[in-house]
């Protein structure tokens, strides 16, 4: 996962661009527009999907605030795109906007994440689109995600070097769905 905010480099590795709203709002400042239409210029055509500019727990402004992205990024072509679901919002108010092109990242506050990631993994196969959780940094999270989505991510191992180990046995581990 390469964010917006971040080093815009990939290394050859395979990736997928996050638009830096997680970084924006640990450090409580709004999203960065020109971060990610550059790191969109630079990253955006190679990557695996695109996360879909949103606000961190925002429910549905947060969705308000994705959609007024998504036409845009839509008419670029390229790689699929992923509607960042936050606290409140329900499958119910995605159901008019997934497709094959455009699925969804659990994101959101911890806690609503983790009580909800069982029903977007079910809506995700219901629609037969593309699933993917953020912050995924424990074993137990990987597990739980290993039942429903396609993919996840977690900053952990590459800032908590000891985690690399453990949370790698538990990638692999796990029966994936598909």
């Amino acid at each position: 996962m390469v964010s917006a905010r971040g080093v815009l480099r990939t290394e050859g590795f395979l990736y997928a661009l996050d638009n830096g709203a997680w970084t924006a709002h640990q450090q409580d400042e709004d999203f960065d527009v020109a971060a990610f239409e550059k790191a969109l210029g630079k990253l955006g055509a190679d990557a695996d999907f695109i996360v879909v500019p949103d606000i961190v727990a925002g429910g549905m402004k947060s969705l308000d605030f994705s959609m007024s992205w998504l036409d845009r990024l839509m008419t670029l072509g390229g790689p699929r795109l992923l509607v960042a679901v936050q606290d409140g919002m329900t499958p119910g108010h995605l159901a008019g906007v997934v497709s094959d092109r455009v699925g969804i990242f659990l994101g959101g506050s911890t806690e609503w994440k983790l009580s909800t990631l069982t029903s977007w993994g079910k809506f995700a196969r219901k629609k037969d689109i593309y699933f993917h959780v953020g912050r995924v940094n424990t074993s137990r999270r990987i597990a739980h995600c290993s039942a429903w989505a396609d993919s996840f991510d977690g900053s952990g191992p590459s800032r908590f070097y000891k985690e690399l180990s453990r949370l790698d046995t538990a990638r692999r581990q796990i029966s994936w769905p598909m």
